[in-house]
């Protein structure tokens, strides 16, 4: 009796899913920010919707640093 290749497996995808719609993809695209250490946040979507990027959740909660330290230095 001959083994089974491991190769040859059946096609258990999905039929739903377009293979030509998933052509492109980079692999290790975000490799460097993983190593860097970057945080991901899940936002949730009523919040997200006010912020289209990260810059601009960034800039907000800078802001909101600094009003803390402001606070924390006038409590003393």
């Amino acid at each position: 009796m001959k083994k089974a290749n491991s190769r040859e497996r059946e096609d258990d995808l999905r039929p739903e899913y377009d293979l030509a719609k998933l052509k492109g993809g980079v692999r290790g695209k975000y490799s460097k920010r993983f190593q860097q250490g970057t945080n991901l946040i899940l936002l949730s979507p009523d919040v997200a919707r006010y912020f289209p990027d990260e810059h601009s959740v960034n800039a907000v909660l800078r802001s909101i640093v600094g009003i803390a330290k402001a606070e924390l230095s006038h409590a003393h």
